[in-house]
């Protein structure tokens, strides 16, 4: 699918944020860098002027204290003058004080009131001492930086006082700030030139990729007429010719290949077969759509894997077995829930007195014929089992009859008896085994009535109670007490219900109880027939509705089954569209569950 590129993702693009990076980050260092200087050196000349005048004025300072004088106030004015002579640095403060700590003049009006009060500053007291304290500070009112610092003043080498001096440097930062945006607009304006300059360049770069690369879309639908533009001789230019001769090489390759691959594709396609081609180490080079659906996988994931690894052959299985496997390999992919046989038949390709190129594999799904033959099989086996064991019997019996017994007054009546049971048993294994074979194929009509399904369970337990008198099996009834109408048919549903129940009675102990549950679920109704016999281990439980199937085949020939029963009412149950199961637990007892399709407004809910 073709994909357009668009602006933010090409290399248009990606020369102009290049570009523009290299003039930011040169405008940035540039900038910086001079900014430092410039504050570092304001900083500095403002260090130089504030020291050269604190050291100016302590010294004027210092003559006008050891002046004799006459007046007291007339120390006051002198050092007054001297400050407005020799300190007139905007946003800054002045004050002198003497060797008692007494504030002797400030240059700041507003504060006045400290003249003639002992200063507490801790720097005042270092130079009284003699020692020059300075530092750099943030006045905690307006937030500005301050260099404040305390002069001793020295005469003879003896402190008299000190100059303690508060100077804002803020001018010093505004200006640095104002030169700062002075760059940053400087910058921006060298960004956009920049940015218009390098458009120009990236366009003369990208215009032939570009064109190259309508070319190559072109090429991907098979176009390969057009030819690449040659703007210059560098290396878009080199470029652009090695595409023009690929372009014609590869249209005489296509025109080649593609008649041979539309022959290969067309029969490929019709095959009702699947078809695997590999190269000669065996990896996947070819599936057509008929293997991928026998094998549930997509050509692309094929392709990863080896030939033996695609069919799951057992790791005995070489590629080179393969290459002389003349016979058919049955491939069982079956799992838990369903049976999935494939047959592969394998061939290699070869040229003439050539090494061998790869293998071709030929798949065919036999499940249906392998489960139809199997089921046959079966059948037969089971069916052989279960006549031969009557006929044997009955063989046995009539042999001694014939030699002697049937004079016997007492033996011929019990073997005569044996002889009848068996016979009877096999007209119901071969009436249950029409009765499946009708329903195989589909050889019936289910001839539905409406039916009080209430009433109709009655009906059939109290025959049952009847006939199981000689036992005094007991029948439990958890039925509704309203009617339940749905369509049935009788005769048929009548079969379920008889082999459900008469299991239940034959593996019921004598004195046993059997319960007949009818509840309403939705749209269904689903009917519970329950007995305490020995039960049915769990792992069999899924299997009593096959064919033949018995959990304890010794008990159940003693008791006459045919082992047809439940397979005939799972049959019947799906054909009424409804569904059969079983729960059961080891000396617990079983229930055999089965539902019907129901409506209640249909069936009517009335008390």
């Amino acid at each position: 699918m073709e994909q357009k590129v668009g602006f933010f993702k090409s290399i248009q693009f990606k020369l102009i944020i290049i570009y523009v990076l290299l003039i930011l980050i040169a405008m940035q260092i540039i900038g910086v860098y001079f900014a430092r200087q410039l504050e570092g050196q304001l900083v500095s000349n403002f260090f130089d002027t504030l020291d050269e005048r604190a050291n100016l004025l302590a010294y004027n300072v210092e003559q006008e204290m050891i002046k004799p004088r006459e007046g007291e106030n007339s120390l006051e004015r002198d050092i007054n003058r001297l400050l407005r002579e020799f300190f007139s640095i905007e946003n800054s403060e002045v004050q002198v004080i003497d060797s008692n700590k007494v504030v002797i003049s400030t240059s700041n009006f507003n504060n006045r009131h400290i003249v003639g009060q002992q200063t507490t500053e801790v720097r005042v007291k270092r130079a009284l001492v003699g020692t020059k304290d300075e530092i750099i500070l943030r006045d905690p009112q307006t937030g500005h930086r301050m260099r404040v610092m305390a002069v001793p003043i020295k005469s003879n080498n003896e402190t008299i006082g000190a100059i303690y001096i508060e100077a804002s440097m803020e001018d010093i930062y505004n200006q640095v700030q104002q030169i700062n945006n002075i760059l940053a607009s400087g910058t921006i304006i060298a960004l956009a030139i920049s940015a218009v300059l390098v458009v120009l360049i990236a366009r003369t770069i990208t215009r032939p990729i570009m064109a190259m690369q309508k070319l190559t879309r072109r090429m991907a639908k098979g176009d390969f007429s057009s030819k690449a533009e040659v703007y210059s001789s560098d290396e878009i230019g080199q470029l652009a010719m090695s595409f023009n001769d690929l372009s014609l090489k590869l249209r005489e390759a296509n025109a080649t290949t593609e008649g041979e691959r539309k022959k290969l594709m067309s029969v490929l396609t019709h095959m009702t077969d699947g078809v695997i081609a590999t190269d000669d180490d065996g990896h996947i080079i070819l599936m057509n759509k008929r293997a991928e659906e026998l094998l549930a996988i997509k050509s692309e994931d094929a392709h990863k894997l080896s030939l033996p690894e695609l069919l799951r052959l057992p790791e005995s299985f070489t590629l080179k077995d393969l290459y002389d496997h003349p016979e058919t390999v049955l491939l069982d992919f079956s799992d838990d829930d369903c049976a999935y046989l494939l047959e592969a038949n394998f061939s290699i390709i070869q040229k003439e007195s050539g090494p061998i190129n790869g293998l071709i594999t030929v798949l065919h799904d036999v499940t249906e014929q392998e489960k139809i033959e199997q089921d046959r099989r079966e059948f037969v086996a089971n069916v052989s089992h279960e006549l031969r064991t009557p006929l044997t019997t009955m063989k046995s019996y009539l042999e001694a009859l014939e030699d002697g017994a049937i004079k016997d007054p007492e033996i011929a009546p019990r073997f005569l008896d044996v002889t009848q049971n068996e016979t009877e048993r096999m007209i119901r294994l071969v009436n249950d085994l029409l009765q499946l074979s009708k329903i195989d194929t589909r050889d019936y009509q289910l001839n539905k009535e409406l039916v009080d399904l209430r009433a109709f369970l009655e009906m059939i337990i109290d025959r049952f109670e009847m006939m199981s008198k000689d036992r005094k099996i007991t029948f439990v009834r958890k039925l509704p007490a309203y009617p339940t109408e749905l369509d049935i048919d009788r005769d048929k549903l009548t079969q379920v219900l008889d082999n459900i129940i008469s299991n239940a009675i034959k593996y019921s102990p004598k004195g046993g109880k059997v319960t007949i549950e009818l509840l309403h679920q939705g749209h269904n109704v689903r009917i519970g027939i329950s007995d305490e016999g020995v039960g049915i281990p769990k792992e069999s439980q899924g299997k009593i509705f096959e064919r033949f199937y018995r959990v304890d085949k010794a008990r159940a020939r003693s008791i006459g089954g045919t082992g047809l029963g439940l397979a005939i009412a799972r049959e019947l149950v799906h054909a009424h569209g409804g569904e059969i199961w079983a729960s059961s637990e080891v000396d617990a007892g079983t229930t055999i569950f089965f539902t019907l399709p129901y409506s209640p407004i249909q069936g009517g809910l009335s008390e």
